[in-house]
């Protein structure tokens, strides 16, 4: 009996055990369930603002602009008629003119949200960072300029030239723009045909970027080195005269590196072919002594040609030997001519400024390639403009090379010794100007 009493004892303790602990297991899964029951913080959307709109007011429309669309046709298939679009055409005229659309040019139309769609307001996207906005819900129609918030940072760039500055910029992974920026700045002291194997070069630049990622391309060029056949070429970028509100160029002496006249009609990427000789001997002509009075520079056919210097244009014809030419007299002392243009941009009594396209390269008249013949009169006599000393521009008052000076101290000791590590991000923000 006694056997019998125990085992029963067992049995209920057993059974008692497993009572407690499925009690226990029972809690606990009702204690996470209250865990995982807690209300969740729902989180509401932020409304989405650009261009000063708040986009979810609006059916969102993104387009490109067809050939053969007009800003009216685009404006006529969103709802909006002739008599209202003419007067938008009308408001906006002195910040847009709206026939100046161009296929390719992606735009964005902020439509009502009802069944019509009908378009409120239109926004023409110049480039990455510039648009114009015609905003016409209203009764009142406007038209503003736009610019993205842009994020500036500088930054450095050096290398050592194998072949030319184009291919070094390549290989450093720098876009061609911003070898045409070093090009111009170095334009009247710096001949990019005569850059030798191991010249060496270093600047400091800035990068433009939207929405901290997407490239906009280049700032300016703060300051740059290049060495030349054992010579250190400073350019430093410096607002010496405040009325004007015209940044230049100057070297490590205040010395500006812009000067009356150009080194050369072609901007970049040529070669010279043929340089001022009196004594030239040609095959065609027997090997005869056959003056050549001006400097020719080969390159591909269509490059545009550059006025040297400020003029008045005197000729633009097509004539013999010259074939196409310009001829530009800039003032009593000097006048220069291009010829074998494959045609001319400008034409008698145009004022030029330096820089300005007034053709471009080609074979016209006695030629054998594509090249443009610059010719240099000085005193009515024909010379070598690369052995004249010719003049250069306005040299820097006095009282401001003291602040000059100042100025590019850390600028040349970051171009000879430091390198500068990547600056944070400078914000820019968003302007949109009322005219």
């Amino acid at each position: 009996m006694k056997i019998i009493f125990l085992i029963k004892n067992i049995i209920f303790l057993k059974k008692t055990v497993l009572l407690l602990l499925f009690i226990s297991a029972f809690s606990a899964c009702n204690k996470d369930k209250k865990k995982n029951i807690l209300p969740t913080k729902i989180e509401i959307p932020k409304p989405v603002y650009k261009y000063g709109y708040k986009l979810d007011d609006f059916k969102v429309i993104q387009d490109t602009i067809e050939k053969g669309e007009s800003f009216g046709t685009i404006l006529d298939r969103h709802h909006v008629y002739y008599p209202k679009i003419i007067k938008i055409a009308a408001v906006a005229k002195d910040t847009f003119d709206v026939r100046r659309v161009r296929a390719g040019k992606p735009y964005t139309i902020l439509a009502s949200k009802d069944s019509l769609e009908k378009a409120q307001v239109f926004i023409y996207k110049h480039d990455k960072i510039n648009a114009t906005i015609l905003d016409f819900k209203d009764s009142t129609i406007t038209a503003l300029k736009y610019k993205k918030p842009i994020k500036i940072i500088e930054k450095e760039a050096s290398g050592v030239i194998n072949s030319n500055l184009s291919v070094t910029m390549d290989s450093l992974g720098l876009k061609p723009n911003l070898t045409y920026k070093i090009a111009d700045i170095y334009a009247w002291t710096l001949d990019f045909y005569k850059l030798q194997k191991g010249d060496s070069f270093k600047f400091v630049y800035e990068e433009k970027f939207i929405d901290d990622t997407t490239f906009a391309g280049y700032g300016t060029i703060k300051s740059a080195i290049f060495k030349h056949r054992g010579k250190d070429l400073y350019a430093f970028r410096f607002l010496a005269d405040s009325t004007l509100n015209i940044h230049e160029y100057y070297d490590d002496e205040a010395k500006m590196l812009r000067s009356q006249f150009l080194k050369s009609p072609i901007k970049f990427q040529y070669r010279i072919s043929s340089r001022y000789n009196l004594n030239r001997r040609i095959a065609h002509y027997g090997y005869r002594v056959k003056a050549h009075k001006g400097t020719d520079f080969a390159a591909a056919n269509g490059t545009p040609i550059m006025s040297t210097a400020n003029g008045t244009v005197i000729e633009s014809r097509r004539k013999g030997g010259n074939g196409n030419y310009v001829s530009v007299k800039h003032n009593s002392t000097y006048t220069t001519k291009y010829l074998h243009m494959s045609r001319r941009k400008s034409k008698v009594g145009d004022f030029v400024k330096q820089g300005d396209i007034i053709g471009y390269v080609g074979s016209t008249g006695s030629s054998s390639g594509n090249h443009v013949c610059y010719r240099f009169w000085k005193n009515g006599r024909e010379v070598d403009p690369f052995k004249e000393k010719l003049p250069t521009a306005k040299p820097m008052k006095k009282d401001i090379k003291p602040i000059f000076f100042d100025f590019i101290k850390s600028l040349k000791y970051q171009l000879d010794y430091k390198k500068v590590p990547v600056k944070e991000p400078n914000l820019i923000s968003e302007i949109t100007p009322q005219n």
